[in-house]
Order: structure tokens, then C-alpha cells, then sequence
């Protein structure tokens, strides 16, 4: 069964909607879940490949980005503008707009939206998707600060 959570930033920078996303990722990682992280575009997705070797100091999380060709291991984080491939289909970080397709296969999705209209908006139209479907969602608030010490 299919779960959505969707974690509530209380800044409408971009930059922490991508902090916050590379410490769920570096979480995801560290508790043996390969996930696969929804992009718009391959430019966003650079983006997060970048940040992610840089976001904090000693952190570790291989990694790669997903162009159509499986990764010779499956125990890497892909990144991607693409439908996540089988294995990395479980659990999705989704930073697109749009909802993941085939999200009814997915275990659990992880949506992270800033406090700028244009993602709560695009954030909106997806949770109503979820419900419509019949998925079980989760809201969580972030306070200002949470997980910076990370």
C-alpha cells in the first residue's frame, strides 16, 4: 500500500526545499533505502547531484543521475527527470511538480514543498491526486531550524 508524506517548509527559498531534501535523502540512504528522487529537469536534476556532495561536510551518499541505463549497482540513490526504473520505484523524493507516474506502485513518496506559491499550488493539486486514488497522506510541518545542526 502506497503512503505519501508531505513535509511543510516554512521559507519560500528553494535552497532549503533542497537542504531539506538532501538530508531525507543522506536519511533514506542511511537506513538502507535506495530511493530514486523525481525531478522537472535534467538541469534540476544536475542540480541535486551536485548539492548533494556538498550539502554538509562529511556526508556521504552515493549517488548518480538516471539517464535511461541502470546503474551496475543497486545500492545507489538515482536522480532523475525520468519515471523511476523497477528497483527505484519503492520510494520516491518527489521534487516535480507532478506526481510520479505509476504512484500506485510506489511503497512511499516523499513530497517537500517550500512556503512559495507556486509549489504549494502545483503541492495541492498533487495531494488531491493521492486522495483521489485512495492514499493514505501524511502532512508534516517543519519548524524553522529543524535538522540544521545535521
Amino acid at each position: 500500500m502506497t503512503t505519501v508524506s508531505f513535509y511543510l517548509l516554512p521559507s519560500d527559498a528553494a535552497q532549503q526545499r533542497h537542504q531539506f531534501a538532501c538530508k531525507l535523502i543522506e536519511k533514506s540512504y542511511r537506513s538502507g533505502c535506495f530511493c530514486y528522487v523525481l525531478t522537472d529537469t535534467a538541469e534540476q536534476s544536475r542540480f541535486i547531484d551536485d548539492l548533494l556532495w556538498t550539502f554538509r561536510a562529511g556526508s556521504f551518499v552515493p549517488h548518480q543521475l538516471y539517464t535511461g541505463e541502470l546503474p551496475a549497482i543497486e545500492t545507489v540513490i538515482l536522480i532523475g527527470s525520468r519515471n523511476p526504473p523497477g528497483h527505484w520505484q519503492k520510494n520516491v523524493i518527489n521534487l516535480s511538480s507532478q506526481c510520479p507516474e505509476n504512484f500506485q506502485q510506489a511503497e512511499r513518496i516523499l513530497e517537500i514543498l517550500d512556503d512559495s506559491e507556486d509549489t504549494k499550488a502545483a503541492g495541492r493539486q498533487r495531494y488531491r491526486q493521492y486522495k483521489e486514488a485512495g492514499i493514505a497522506v501524511a502532512t508534516h510541518k517543519i519548524n524553522p531550524g529543524i535538522g540544521d545542526d545535521n
